[in-house]
């Protein structure tokens, strides 16, 4: 029986998962790694960790299932999207990666815009901080000795690719969030990477997420105990194949992303840039197919700030929440930790709890920032449905989407049913696999790529979602008299 290795590089650790040949995930493991913050607003990694990472996965994988890793005849990749790795000519990092929510390049961005003015709509978005394009031509102002060795610039998930098969290649779906992809013709764009200061033979090789980028290495085979020359799949940002996850590719369909970071996503009929409204218009892991979203800087990791500077886990800061649950909480949320992309672009908005008082407890502040999350996502449930891209009902995938409580929390906000599903953790190193077994065997992307069984559908309570529209117009206003005023002297 064949079966099929899925890798994705997150930002907190790389998630791999095996699947047999009927689509089922027989064995999974995360490896962590450590993420740096040498000066405010950077974010960084360093490759080296994701290949020792991939080495472990591998390790517990072969563990868990030894015969089915000898089956393994072809292996996907997902990744955190937008992050720059600079490599030199043997094949070695110039520096630890740039990360997608790293704020540096905010003055490079303006520059981007003005040399290019084409930008959004050739890139389906506006320039923003945590793109790849302004972190090149921060690092060509800041580190131009750096620069100057620099052979090649690949995303993530195209470093472990370069370690697996000595090749220099990227997907179309992770390119899109680079800045330098021409969205509707699905190919570098001249006029992009000329305005980023950098040469098209410094970018990688382009082909779809479920065409074959390349084979396993001799010697990445030996250090993975896997066969040499196996197919390694295009593979995707980890949106597109966490939508690959849920079986989202046609018109319509999409999901929420309740991780590090938070997305919401919808699958489009074509190439449709709205750049003025701060969404992503972006290729598919599919070929000929597009989406739009809204990429939100804080997911879930405001949840676990909180819940590592008191001490507990947040599955108990989400079990008081639930218990103490007030609709009424007089406190808020701003759940910008690392700035914030849509809706503000502001990599200087801060956080910040409004309306306590000597009575408010932990539990209260639990509550406030799951609904500052649900407010946020709210506000670009707004800006999707303005640009004519809307759900009927929502998924939900990512660490976030096991906590029912939650969920129904983010139903009642939106006013929609959200979908639970029976493994909302799979995700993107599953839509990975997904791309091995379409580069493996060609087929109608449907065969590949069913939806995952429901496990709960939340329906929201009107009279709640009532009872939040005065709140969430506070929520609202509370970024135009605090945070706005604030950076704007940053920006």
């Amino acid at each position: 029986m064949a079966h099929f290795l899925g890798l994705d590089l997150g930002t907190s650790g790389l998630k791999g998962v095996l699947v047999n040949d009927r689509g089922q995930v027989i064995a999974s493991h995360l490896c962590e790694y450590p993420l740096h913050h040498p000066q405010p607003l950077w974010s960084e990694q360093y490759p080296e960790d994701w290949w020792q990472a991939c080495l472990q996965v591998a390790q517990a994988l072969r563990q868990q299932a030894p015969q089915a890793w000898q089956d393994v005849v072809a292996l996907g990749l997902s990744g955190q999207m937008h992050g720059a790795v600079l490599v030199d000519q043997h094949q070695q990092p110039l520096r630890p990666a740039i990360l997608w929510n790293d704020g540096r390049a905010h003055q490079q961005c303006q520059l981007l815009q003005q040399r290019c003015p084409a930008l959004g709509q050739l890139a389906g978005v506006q320039a923003m901080p945590g793109f790849t394009a302004p972190k090149l031509l921060w690092v060509a102002e800041h580190e131009p000795e750096l620069f100057a060795r620099l052979r090649w610039v690949m995303l993530p998930k195209d470093y472990l690719r370069l370690r697996l098969t000595g090749e220099v290649v990227t997907d179309c779906s992770d390119a899109a969030g680079s800045l330098w992809l021409d969205q509707q013709q699905r190919q570098w764009s001249p006029a992009l990477v000329e305005a980023s200061g950098i040469q098209l033979q410094q970018l990688p090789r382009l082909v779809e997420g479920d065409a074959i980028s390349a084979q396993l290495s001799h010697q990445a085979a030996q250090a993975l105990q896997l066969r040499p020359g196996l197919i390694v799949a295009g593979g995707g940002g980890d949106a597109a194949t966490g939508a690959l996850a849920l079986g989202a590719f046609n018109p319509g369909q999409g999901f929420i992303t309740l991780g590090t970071s938070s997305q919401y996503w919808i699958a489009t009929e074509g190439y449709r840039p709205q750049p003025e409204s701060l969404l992503h218009a972006f290729a598919h892991a599919l070929p000929g197919r597009w989406y739009q979203m809204a990429c939100l800087l804080n997911g879930a990791s405001p949840l676990l700030w909180f819940a590592q500077i008191c001490g507990q886990s947040p599955g108990q800061l989400l079990a008081e929440a639930e218990a103490a649950y007030q609709p009424a909480n007089d406190v808020l949320f701003l759940p910008y930790l690392r700035g914030e992309r849509t809706p503000h672009n502001n990599p200087f908005a801060r956080a910040s709890f409004h309306g306590m008082d000597g009575r408010s407890q932990r539990p209260q502040l639990t509550q406030a920032i799951l609904e500052g999350i649900c407010f946020s996502l709210a506000q670009c449930q707004q800006l999707l449905a303005q640009a004519g891209a809307e759900l009927e009902q929502v998924g939900a995938l990512g660490g976030g989407a096991r906590n029912r409580f939650w969920l129904q929390l983010l139903a009642n906000v939106l006013n929609k049913p959200v979908l639970q599903y029976e493994d909302s953790q799979s995700g993107p190193a599953l839509g990975a696999a997904r791309l091995a077994m379409l580069a493996w065997q060609p087929a109608d992307p449907a065969h590949y790529c069913p939806p995952p069984p429901v496990l709960a559908c939340l329906q929201p309570d009107p009279a709640l979602h009532a009872q939040y529209q005065p709140r969430y117009q506070r929520f609202l206003q509370l970024y135009q008299d605090y945070e706005a005023p604030r950076s704007q002297q940053w920006l």
